[in-house]
């Protein structure tokens, strides 16, 4: 959990809540440690490049069998249920947290990525924008991307109209997860999605993330 200087000193605050997901293979320590999550938000925020908010750093880990078992829609439906019935009423409860959707953000990497896109584009009753980075429904697992795209097509007023930002982020060509990025970007064309694309040259590796983590919060509330 990350809180920006002043937290303490000023207790009538309430802060707007960006909770960011780390990649497969890693755990809610990611962003703290390789993420640089702290110095990041601290000089933005110093800079007044960023307003002050906090940061869920969650561990996304759902379980089940198989390396890739993040990567389904039955797990990436209970993370979904993990995140509304029991994170964010957690964190309401315990820290000051500004009320109401345009004061929450959901962001990811990598697994992440398609957490938040699962999640976020179903929710945005809750969350009023959304980051995306390195990430991308599979464009060779229609059984798990028709669907979303089928239910971005019947929701894409709504979609639109809620968030105020649908950021998607690349790390260049070399990227593992370009093809599949690209791919969702001409569908989300296709059904008149709007986002925003950034691209930084360095693949799938942290230097991007932290790059994009500095992008994206700057955007934020």
């Amino acid at each position: 959990m990350y809180t920006p200087a002043g937290y303490d000193a000023n207790p009538a605050a309430r802060y707007p809540v960006l909770y960011l997901l780390h990649g497969g293979g890693e755990d809610e320590t990611g962003w703290a440690r390789q993420g640089k999550t702290d110095l990041i938000l601290d000089n933005l925020i110093a800079d007044k490049k960023a307003k002050p908010m906090l940061v869920v750093m969650l561990d996304g880990n759902m379980g089940g069998p198989g390396g890739l078992a993040g990567f389904g829609e039955a797990t990436l439906k209970r993370f979904e249920d993990e995140l509304k019935q029991t994170v964010l009423p957690v964190v309401e409860s315990n820290y000051r947290v500004a009320a109401g959707a345009t004061n929450r953000a959901l962001a990811g990497l990598s697994m992440g990525g398609l957490q938040t896109l699962y999640a976020g584009l179903k929710n945005t009753d809750l969350f009023a924008a959304l980051g995306v980075f390195s990430s991308g429904f599979f464009a060779n697992n229609p059984q798990l991307s028709d669907p979303q795209y089928a239910f971005m097509k019947a929701n894409a007023g709504t979609i639109n109209t809620n968030l105020k930002q649908l950021w998607l982020s690349m790390g260049g060509p070399e990227d593992i997860a370009y093809a599949n990025n690209k791919a969702m970007r001409a569908k989300m064309d296709e059904l008149a999605i709007k986002y925003v694309y950034s691209e930084y040259p360095g693949g799938h590796t942290w230097p991007v993330w932290r790059h994009d983590l500095y992008l994206f919060a700057q955007g934020l509330f």
